[in-house]
């Protein structure tokens, strides 16, 4: 993830929060304009990485949420993974080899 993926998607968790940028801004103690700055990629202003958790952490996100690689498919994936933390080992070998064939 480079930096205009980052900043798109803090724009993505923004909008998922249902938050202005004057309201994300705020709520991070940061310029009213912050947010808006950063969004529109002016120059070569970036987040602290505190601001940036922060950020994530006022959005309602996981670290792992933000940085997953595809934000549409966090949750199924997510849900997935919890699924198959109970699965048997050998079954697991058998859905492998299963889905290597697809």
């Amino acid at each position: 993830m480079n930096k205009d993926d980052v900043v798109l998607r803090i724009s993505q968790a923004r909008n998922r929060a249902g938050l202005s940028a004057r309201d994300l801004s705020l709520k991070i103690e940061k310029n009213e304009a912050y947010i808006s700055r950063l969004e529109s990629k002016k120059g070569s202003f970036e987040p602290s990485v505190s601001a940036l958790l922060n950020i994530i952490s006022v959005c309602g996100m996981s670290e792992c949420e933000f940085f997953y690689y595809d934000l549409n498919q966090y949750d199924k994936d997510k849900q997935l993974i919890e699924l198959l933390r109970k699965v048997k080992p050998e079954i697991k070998d058998l859905m492998i080899a299963l889905l290597k064939k697809i």
